[in-house]
């Protein structure tokens, strides 16, 4: 059985893995390995390569993100890049925010509105 500190950690990465890919879409259009590696790189853990895809997908469906076909180059395969739209840079803020918030809280800082 996880620990309490491993559910902890499960949730607030591979539950959320949404938030991580928004972020790293924000930064720049990225293919989806590729976001599976930067993802690793940049928040120190790595997704299942299922997830990845299925969470953008879902993002894409939803319209928090689209996608587009770019060539190869010297014969290398086309690839899906994904990007950011304004609706997935607002839900990202509104994640954001939400996390902050209740990190704040829970730190008995709450904030006042």
């Amino acid at each position: 059985m996880a620990s309490p500190m491993e559910r902890l950690q499960d949730k607030v990465t591979k539950e959320v893995l949404w938030l991580y890919i928004l972020k790293l879409l924000k930064e720049r259009p990225m293919y989806a390995y590729e976001l599976k590696q930067e993802i690793k790189k940049a928040f120190g853990f790595e997704p299942a390569t299922v997830s990845s895809y299925v969470v953008l997908y879902k993002l894409e469906k939803d319209g928090y993100v689209k996608a587009k076909w770019q060539e190869g180059l010297s014969g290398k395969p086309s690839r899906k890049y994904y990007e950011l739209t304004p609706q997935g840079e607002k839900l990202l803020e509104e994640g954001l925010a939400f996390l902050e918030e209740t990190l704040s809280k829970l730190k008995g800082n709450p904030k006042k509105g």
